[in-house]
């Protein structure tokens, strides 16, 4: 139990700060966030270790995050849409247009790793390359390298399904 709570106080904040950004929403985030620890301390015997804690963590939340994302839609009746504008693509603008967002969740979905995971973390996530790059035990310059790769590929993908 001890661990959990030294893992809450350590990582709360990481993990708040990746839904916030995910859900645009402090409510939704302060709920996803709990229920990760919730999850966390539930399933702490299966942690192998082969990752950083916080990833595995902000990989609970995030699953946790379009779970929940399902299920509204499901319960909403909203679709996914099917257009994107015609405008050349930049992902930072994209990701400020919820249709567009949508679809760029579709393709982080399909992206190999660990691309997919260091595209979430500084987009979504908002973390440095620095702190990306702690995370795998790279150095910054391979975290800035692997998101740059990870962008162009999203590019492709959104100039594609025009």
């Amino acid at each position: 139990m001890k661990q959990i709570e030294e893992l809450y106080n350590t990582y709360f904040h990481d993990v708040y700060l990746y839904i916030r950004a995910l859900s645009h929403s402090d409510d939704i985030a302060e709920e996803i966030t709990q229920d990760t620890f919730f999850r966390a301390m539930k399933s702490i015997d299966r942690f192998k270790g082969d990752c950083d804690i916080r990833v595995w963590l902000c990989q609970i939340a995030k699953n946790t995050f379009y779970t929940r994302c399902r299920q509204q839609a499901r319960f909403s009746g909203d679709g996914i849409p099917e257009t994107a504008t015609d405008e050349r693509i930049s992902i930072e603008d994209a990701v400020a247009d919820q249709e567009q967002a949508v679809r760029i969740h579709q393709i982080l979905h399909g992206m190999d790793e660990p691309y997919k995971e260091v595209f979430t973390l500084r987009v979504f996530g908002e973390l440095s390359f620095r702190q990306i790059g702690a995370l795998f035990s790279k150095t910054e310059s391979w975290a800035r390298v692997t998101f740059h790769r990870a962008k162009l590929k999203m590019i492709d993908e959104l100039e594609e399904q025009k």
